[in-house]
């Protein structure tokens, strides 16, 4: 079954990085074109939206999985159950991101006024933004259901033709000079709309002739399971991404500035959050699928084993060459790379969260989210506020680590009393413990060596002698992977 979910999770993997890869394209082109202020709107702006797409779908992802598999499981007419259930929780999302984007567009003097003052000479940026949720929820549900049906390669096409046609917009107005006019970074707004309405038109394609239609019965079992995942969820992509907004409002001079900088630091995490991100594609419809419970906990523990595995490498990965990861972004945007080992142990333990939370999700206790995700925004607003008036973004940072930290120790805490799974804690443990170790050896050789050169030769020993480590702790046969890898090619 572990084979099924890495076969998925390379499928979606390899596409992923492909696509996001080419998104990403889009933080050093905009670091070098526009200065620490501008960006900071960007940054702002797509903190926002994600918040606004967990709002309008309303936790119905999720909801789709487990009813679909609900379906299979009683049996009768799947197809038609499936339909209904596609029709209600699609024609539910649209209606509520059309209700959205009408509020938005009555309202959009005060939602400026609201965000700050640079909103206020440009309200026409919450117009655009507006649109641009709303055909991105309206296509929510649509792409959870080729993830459903297992079509991973029609929904990374689809994803990726939404993210080649934003970059070449955005790549063709900055050359036709549209950044530098008054309308400035409006047009990063533009390009990213018309790449979503293509992506909305090109994804009614796949639904089938399915028209939206709300069947009001089985929309309450839906919103059954789906409403605390909707609050839990409004929590958790506050965790996520509430750090930008308190830095906006919290840091006493030059905010904007240092939201910028934040964003694109952020940024660099990519590879983490890519590992992170094709996981939780391949694994949520596959953990949330009909199992036997003595299945899903064997799987679920040792999951949870190798993602703490490979994510420590990618940490290690990244942090121990940081300097080098910092040419991504612009010249004026480099100075805040010492908080990147930060940012990028909070995105580790995003996915081991994750991976705790499945079996409520299987066991349709989605209340349990409420609890985790609460904790962890209470903490990002305590540690917030006590560190970002201080430290500015490195507060920011350390704040998101510890909201991650709470969740992850809540999660803990309910798996062990309602649902034990035999994590092998001790295990990665020892993992995390062995890799912050070789990252704290770095940092003394670093503030020691007289160049360069010898710090890079360190990091580059330490990183294969992990590697090592990790392949005779698990006593993992390299060869015999290498003859199943050429034998399947």
């Amino acid at each position: 079954m572990l084979e099924k979910l890495a076969k998925q999770t390379a499928i979606y993997g390899i596409s992923t990085i492909v696509v996001r890869f080419l998104s990403y394209l889009l933080t050093p082109y905009y670091t070098r074109i526009f200065g620490q202020e501008t960006y900071g709107i960007v940054t702002d702006v797509y903190a926002l939206i994600p918040l606004a797409l967990t709002l309008l779908t309303m936790g119905m992802e999720s909801s789709y999985f487990r009813f679909s598999a609900k379906a299979e499981e009683a049996g009768g007419d799947v197809r038609g159950a499936k339909r209904r259930l596609f029709a209600t929780t699609w024609g539910t999302t649209s209606l509520a991101a059309a209700l959205f984007f009408a509020a938005i567009l009555l309202f959009r003097d005060t939602v400026a006024r609201a965000m700050g003052e640079t909103y206020v000479a440009h309200p026409e940026y919450i117009v655009w933004v507006g649109l641009i949720i709303l055909f991105d929820v309206s296509a929510c549900i649509p792409f959870s259901r080729l993830r459903e049906q297992g079509r991973s390669m029609t929904f990374v096409g689809l994803k990726a033709l939404n993210v080649v046609l934003n970059v070449v917009l955005a790549v063709a107005f900055g050359a036709a000079g549209l950044f530098r006019t008054e309308f400035g970074v409006g047009w990063v707004f533009v390009a990213n709309l018309a790449a979503s309405v293509v992506t909305w038109a090109a994804i009614l394609a796949t639904t089938d002739r399915t028209l939206p239609r709300i069947d009001g019965r089985l929309l309450r079992a839906v919103f059954a399971y789906s409403l605390p995942l909707l609050v839990g969820g409004l929590a958790g992509t506050a965790n996520e991404f509430i750090d930008r907004q308190l830095i906006k409002y919290l840091v006493p001079a030059g905010a904007m500035a240092q939201l910028g900088v934040y964003g694109a630091i952020t940024k660099i995490a990519v590879v983490m959050m890519l590992f992170y991100q094709m996981y939780r594609l391949a694994a949520e419809p596959f953990f949330l699928s009909n199992f036997r419970k003595e299945e899903f906990v064997a799987m679920n523990a040792a999951a949870l084993k190798y993602y703490v595995m490979a994510s420590m490498l990618i940490f290690l990965g990244i942090a121990l060459f940081r300097d080098l990861f910092a040419l991504i972004v612009g010249r004026d945007f480099r100075e805040g790379i010492f908080i990147l080992p930060v940012v990028l142990g909070a995105n580790v333990l995003t996915g081991v969260w994750l991976n705790l939370s499945f079996w409520y999700k299987r066991e349709e206790r989605t209340s349990l989210a409420i609890v985790v995700t609460g904790t962890g925004l209470v903490a990002i607003l305590l540690f917030g506020f006590a560190l970002i008036p201080r430290w500015g973004y490195y507060g920011a940072a350390w704040a998101r680590l510890a909201s991650e930290t709470a969740m992850v120790a809540v999660s803990w805490w309910l798996n062990r009393r309602f649902f034990p799974t035999p994590y092998d804690w001790r295990r990665m443990g020892e993992y995390v413990a062995v890799a912050l170790a070789v990252f704290a050896a770095s940092e003394a050789v670093a503030s020691r060596a007289d160049n360069m050169f010898i710090g890079y030769t360190f990091n580059i020993i330490a990183l294969a002698a992990y590697v090592a480590y990790l392949v005779r702790r698990e006593r993992i046969d390299l060869r015999a992977m290498m003859r199943a890898v050429l034998k399947r090619s």
